[in-house]
């Protein structure tokens, strides 16, 4: 093997593809939902509790940090599910070709950050 190959140790020159940012996107957001799910259990929990916890629960969706944070957990779980979708379809052998794999790649992008913003729209 050639040790004298050239090392790019700066991430921020490095250009990732439209299916490698796809892949990382979907990583991160599994990891973010994984978190999410427990904070949610914690409400949820506090909610069932009583008619006075769930109206605490209520009161405190009104808050801006609150929406925020719903919006990012629905944000992740959208993005999750369509970035899913698509490695679905490539699991079918749907676009896997490197044009097919790019295409999708960006249809992804493109209808996540649509329904992500139509979401927040709803929210707010």
């Amino acid at each position: 093997m050639n040790k004298n190959r050239p090392v790019n140790l700066d991430i921020s020159t490095i250009k990732l593809p439209a299916a490698g940012l796809v892949s990382i996107l979907h990583r991160v957001s599994g990891v973010v939902l994984f978190a999410v799910v427990a904070l949610l259990l914690c409400i949820l929990d506090a909610s069932l509790e009583s008619e006075q916890g769930f109206a605490d629960m209520a009161a405190a969706f009104n808050s801006i940090p609150a929406k925020l944070i719903l919006w990012a957990s629905l944000a992740a779980l959208i993005y999750h599910l369509l970035a899913g979708v698509r490695h679905l379809f490539m699991d079918m052998g749907m676009g896997e070709s490197l044009e097919g794999g790019r295409r999708s790649a960006i249809a992804v992008l493109v209808v996540s950050v649509i329904l992500i913003l139509l979401v927040g729209v709803w929210l707010w």
